[in-house]
């Protein structure tokens, strides 16, 4: 079984490679980190395990079928951390079914079913996340992913020493397309995990961000907003 903290949509992807385009998310309960600016703590902390919902894999595709009207969309699997889960099924039903699948993990968990993935984003959380980066096991998960696998490297940037712990980590994989994005910048906390986003400082970051790669000449990367959070603030299910 899969814990299920929600599905939605059908909406846009919000960030990273496949920003705009139209999926449906399903976003798993748990994960093995805890951010110091995490925006979905009802999907990590267990104090939130009792709205977790434990589904097969021919429940989750009931409900994605009836949420995009039975036509085949992109289901993008996010968390929490879903390389925690059982996903195996879902992936081989859901192929069978038309779907295609992306999903966005911090690289700390490699599975041999990222191989049935179509889209990978790995985004290793950088030093202002109070986590640490063990490289072993993001090339563990680079490793697993398939040769028919779209992989990128999407980092958060909430800071000086985020951007230069980026280009440093971004070096060493320069054939991985590179998102940055800045972090959203209010924390959620248990009691409020649906805070209100500072779109103000969201956006001062974000230019920030843009004018600090254009000063060093850094062209490689792409930034990116989250656009979801700039249409629909930290509303939840969109």
């Amino acid at each position: 079984m899969i814990a299920i903290s929600e599905i939605f949509g059908p909406t846009i992807q919000g960030e990273g490679a496949l920003i705009g385009m139209p999926t449906v998310f399903v976003r798993t309960g748990g994960c093995d980190f805890r951010c110091s600016w995490c925006d979905t703590r009802y999907a990590v902390d267990p104090a939130f395990r009792a709205d977790w919902q434990a589904m097969n894999a021919e429940a989750i595709l009931v409900e994605v079928s009836r949420l995009s009207g039975g036509e085949p969309i992109l289901i993008t699997l996010s968390g929490g951390n879903p390389a925690l889960q059982p996903l195996e099924d879902l992936l081989k039903l859901g192929h069978a079914q038309g779907h295609r699948f992306a999903m966005e993990t911090q690289g700390s968990k490699a599975q041999p079913w990222f191989a049935e993935l179509d889209y990978l984003t790995l985004s290793p959380k950088p030093p202002s996340s109070d986590m640490p980066f063990r490289r072993e096991r993001f090339e563990a998960c680079l490793a697993a992913a398939g040769a028919d696998t779209q992989v990128s490297l999407k980092l958060v940037i909430a800071d000086e020493t985020d951007y230069q712990w980026a280009k440093s980590l971004a070096a060493d994989y320069p054939d991985l397309p590179l998102f940055l994005q800045p972090c959203n910048p209010t924390p959620a906390t248990p009691e409020q995990p649906e805070r209100e986003a500072d779109i103000q400082t969201l956006n001062a970051q974000l230019r920030w961000l843009v004018e600090r790669i254009s000063a060093d000449r850094w062209y490689r990367p792409r930034v990116l907003p989250q656009l979801h959070v700039l249409i629909w603030n930290n509303e939840r299910g969109v």
